[in-house]
């Protein structure tokens, strides 16, 4: 190499795939389970920018005092709600890990455990079975029983994906008729989720790095490919599945009728016609829509993918508008602050993923339990602050943008000091509660 250099282009990486070619349009293979993806290096995003705005005169917290006899505080406030038919003590759910590595051994029955002590429902990803196979030791199964075994009654409830080879394994039908999710099957605890796309890579299917020596028993059901540079390794590389407006539509129906004790969830990526595709889909019967922005997804993915396709969250939730029907996203939630905001764009739940591997990670036994904790709490004084006491009451109206700065200010009519008590406007005046 000679003294040549490009200041201010990126050089090193020019050089990284001069040096391996196509290995370098991946993240390093050697970092595969053990690095989790999908998160670009931004400090702030859309979602970061947005204040929470609380107003002055807060009429429900004065309905809350009349309610309880009492000033109320913030653990009044109730985050009880129901996510795509299923009963939930907070505004969570556990997102898909799909079937990488990191998400697929010991940290997703971890993980699933703590979600159904928290009572909140989980989300298992697609092509499980294909690869890990199905029976009582599967990664499926365990992470199934897991989760069943710890959830209380009337809470909760589990959520299967299934890709195209998943549907060559007939994944959903094997789970419908085994008896050993009969229980959460019978008390409507069961669902199964149509995975149209992903944040982390939209408009690809599922990509995992293999060992060399599995190449050969997977490549009967996916492309394998020697792209990584590496003589031990291979790329796995599902398909994206084909979708039109009426194959959602069939795919839903044939759903609902075929597994009609099941939930239907669909989950979109972050395509430009997000809001038509999470329209579609109500219309259709959905229990539930997942958005999952472009900052969502903790899997595998080409560099190019995790740094520039897709829309971020709050943009999706900007285009999808009021939702017609239960609408979940996800994308870098792990506080309540990000959270709340989410939700006041019209989100019923949102979605833990990398947050909540790194948590049982730091602690297998209560690391998800103490990280939503936290959120909650989070959660329960900031909804307080905006003079609201239950978390469905949240909305647009709570969110102020940078991007609305010299806008004209709205309209509001102000107080005359000179005009007859009776002609003020109720606002100035009604609320008086004890000091």
């Amino acid at each position: 190499m000679s003294a040549l250099s490009a200041p201010g282009f990126p050089e090193e990486a020019v050089r990284a795939r001069a040096r391996t070619g196509t290995a370098e349009v991946f993240p390093a293979a050697d970092g595969y389970g053990s690095r989790l993806f999908g998160a670009a290096p931004v400090e702030r995003d859309g979602l970061d920018a947005l204040r929470l705005m609380p107003p002055v005169f807060m009429p429900r917290r004065l309905e809350k005092l009349i309610d309880l006899g009492r000033e109320p505080s913030y653990e009044d406030v109730d985050l009880r709600t129901r996510v795509g038919g299923f009963a939930s003590r907070l505004p969570l759910y556990l997102s898909a890990f799909g079937s990488t590595r990191a998400g697929s051994g010991d940290l997703g029955v971890a993980a699933g455990r703590q979600a159904a002590r928290l009572g909140i429902p989980m989300v298992i990803g697609e092509n499980m079975v294909p690869v890990h196979g199905y029976g009582t030791r599967s990664a499926l199964l365990e992470r199934v029983t897991a989760y069943a075994e710890t959830v209380a009654d009337g809470v909760g409830g589990v959520v299967v994906q299934q890709s195209t080879e998943d549907a060559d394994s007939e994944v959903w039908n094997l789970l419908y008729s085994d008896p050993g999710t009969r229980a959460l099957r019978d008390s409507g605890r069961l669902g199964f989720e149509l995975k149209v796309g992903q944040g982390a890579k939209p408009g690809l299917g599922g990509m995992t790095v293999i060992e060399a020596a599995e190449a050969e028993r997977l490549a009967e059901q996916f492309a394998v490919r020697d792209l990584l540079g590496d003589p031990g390794r291979r790329l796995r590389c599902a398909t994206p599945g084909t979708f039109t407006e009426e194959i959602v539509r069939r795919q839903l129906r044939f759903m609902r009728n075929n597994f009609p004790l099941a939930r239907t969830w669909v989950k979109f990526h972050p395509g430009r016609d997000v809001a038509r595709a999470a329209a579609i889909a109500w219309t259709a019967g959905a229990d539930a829509v997942t958005v999952d922005g472009a900052e969502g997804g903790t899997g595998w993915a080409p560099r190019a993918f995790l740094d520039g396709v897709g829309l971020p969250l709050d943009e999706c939730l900007r285009r999808v508008g009021t939702p017609a029907g239960d609408l979940l996203a996800s994308g870098r939630i792990w506080e309540g602050g990000r959270a709340v905001r989410v939700l006041a764009l019209g989100a019923r739940a949102v979605g833990l993923g990398r947050a909540a591997l790194l948590a049982v990670d730091e602690d297998p036994r209560a690391g998800l339990v103490r990280l939503v904790e936290a959120l909650a709490l989070e959660t329960r004084l900031l909804v307080s602050a905006l003079g609201k006491y239950h978390v469905g009451d949240l909305d647009p109206a709570d969110l102020w943008a940078p991007d609305r700065l010299g806008a004209p200010a709205p309209a509001a009519p102000l107080p005359d000091p000179a005009a007859p008590a009776g002609a003020r406007p109720a606002a100035a005046t009604a609320v008086a509660g004890p000091s």
